[in-house]
């Protein structure tokens, strides 16, 4: 029998391991959550997209109301390198809208 502290411990690594490897270290929340409800495309099939458009490691994301598409994009942040790039997805359609290298944000 495994004691339950070491189970524990196993559960959480397995589960830490699962999610890094799943989104690549960002947690579940995300900015602009809230309007999720409203977008075809899920967060998870838009990061797919992002990658495949721009391989890398995702280090923000964002669903936000922008000019452009829809005008509901979701957002990521993906570094390679040195360079981050910035690939929007249309949330309702799953078009890359912008795949460029990342700039000053004027907010």
């Amino acid at each position: 029998m495994i004691p339950i502290f070491r189970s524990a411990s196993v559960l959480g690594a397995l589960t830490l391991i699962a999610g890094l490897a799943g989104g690549a270290g960002i947690a579940s929340a995300y900015s602009g959550e809230e309007l999720a409800k409203t977008a075809k495309v899920t967060l998870e099939d838009a990061r797919a997209i992002a990658l495949k458009a721009r391989p890398g490691t995702v280090t923000d994301q964002e669903l936000e109301k922008e000019k452009g598409g829809s005008g509901l994009r979701y957002s990521f942040d993906i570094k390679d390198g040195k360079t981050t790039y910035e690939v929007g997805v249309d949330a309702q359609t799953g078009k890359v809208l912008e795949n460029a290298t990342e700039g000053a944000h004027p907010d």
